[in-house]
């Protein structure tokens, strides 16, 4: 059943006719906290927020809950109530009463754990009356709503998040929820032997069978939304992977040419070798090795920068959508991870021969491919001259 919702009642903080005051201690309180205090823990943060935006005080919200109280679209709380059996079966102050309240007992211990959108915030089970019954009072909530403050009072909205989306008019998240909170107060009774007769009094219940397959229903649906995600992301990571192999592979490569010590590269001079000798046939050759290995490493750095420098402007365009976010920023590390690869090998040749060195070298290969260039150049002006 649905409550009217009175928290004074089900804390008997004044008893009606139909009580029984001396069966009152026989009475379970999960909880009895007052609702201000739950709207101040669940909203407080969320109006902050949505007072900030606002550029008229009258727009503001001083209070919420007063606000929610005195309005028309949602209630501050909701209330059911659930009963196994009736007065002639399963009263109170019967054996089976007892089992009625072991059911009720189980059921409440798990109802907040199934819905974490609903805060409750006063629960009683009531022993003092003709038949075992359980009061259970919540808060329900929605977060990052688009629409008023983030996290707001909504009963449809916090029911949906929890996988009831609602349909037809007699087919609404409130029923669906319902209909599944019956099966679970059904599956508590069946571990204590009571079988559930209808009556025609409510709507049919589920079968147990009926309501896994409902319940499978949602999980699958869930899982599909969380594989078309990770299906996106694998797509994009695979492209990227495949436009970073050839640099990686290049860097490997480079990395294999030139990893040997300097004693291994450096040859020994043959026996009565001149330094003339030396120098055009063993030293020359390793120089210009070293050079070609050194352009190779500079160019494979400026385009990893490259790539670096553009990933940085994707980044700030897509800072917005998380689930990229993520993807972008393994793909900096795997980047960054490839230049410190080339860094790496600089640094090995510097250590081998000596930044000075290295630095005359690079000097001498900058002159003399521009001395190459002068030569091209002049030899295309004497052959354009001797033509006319």
């Amino acid at each position: 059943m649905v409550g009217q919702g009175s928290v004074n009642h089900n804390s008997r903080k004044f008893h009606a006719k139909n009580t029984d005051p001396e069966r009152s201690h026989l009475n379970i309180t999960y909880c009895q906290e007052n609702i201000k205090a739950v709207y101040h823990e669940l909203f407080d943060e969320a109006l902050e927020r949505y007072n900030a935006k606002q550029t008229r005080a009258d727009r503001r919200i001083e209070d919420y809950y007063e606000k929610i109280r005195s309005g028309k679209q949602e209630k501050p709380f909701h209330e059911i109530i659930l009963q196994v059996g009736n007065r002639d079966d399963m009263s109170a102050d019967s054996e089976e009463g007892q089992l009625a309240a072991a059911v009720l007992d189980e059921y409440m211990k798990g109802f907040q754990e199934r819905n974490p959108q609903l805060r409750v915030f006063s629960a009683h089970l009531h022993m003092d009356e003709a038949t075992p019954h359980l009061h259970i009072d919540f808060v329900p909530f929605t977060t990052g709503s688009k629409r008023g403050l983030d996290t707001r009072v909504s009963l449809k909205q916090a029911l949906a998040a929890q996988g009831f989306q609602g349909g037809t008019r007699g087919d609404t998240e409130w029923s669906q929820w319902v209909r599944s909170e019956k099966e679970q107060l059904s599956l508590v009774m069946e571990r204590h032997g009571i079988e559930w007769e209808d009556k025609g009094t409510h709507d049919k219940h589920l079968s147990v069978l009926d309501y896994k397959k409902e319940q499978r229903a949602k999980e699958i649906a869930v899982l599909e939304t969380v594989k078309a995600e990770k299906e996106n992301q694998v797509e994009s990571q695979e492209r990227r992977l495949k436009e970073l192999a050839p640099a990686v592979k290049n860097m490997e490569r480079l990395a294999a040419d030139f990893s040997a010590n300097p004693e291994e590269i450096l040859p020994e001079p043959g026996t009565l070798e001149t330094g003339r000798a030396y120098r055009e046939k063993k030293a020359k050759p390793l120089l210009a090795q070293i050079v070609k290995v050194l352009r190779s490493l500079y160019l494979a750095y400026v385009e990893l920068r490259g790539k670096f420098e553009r990933l940085q402007g994707d980044y700030g365009r897509v800072r917005e959508s998380n689930i990229r976010l993520s993807d972008r920023l393994q793909e900096v590390k795997l980047e960054n991870k490839a230049m410190r690869q080339v860094s790496a090998d600089y640094e090995r040749v510097k250590r081998a021969f000596g930044p000075e060195q290295v630095d005359r070298i690079l000097e001498a290969a900058y002159q003399q491919e521009h001395a190459e260039k002068e030569r091209k150049r002049a030899a295309k002006s004497k052959i354009r001259i001797d033509a006319r």
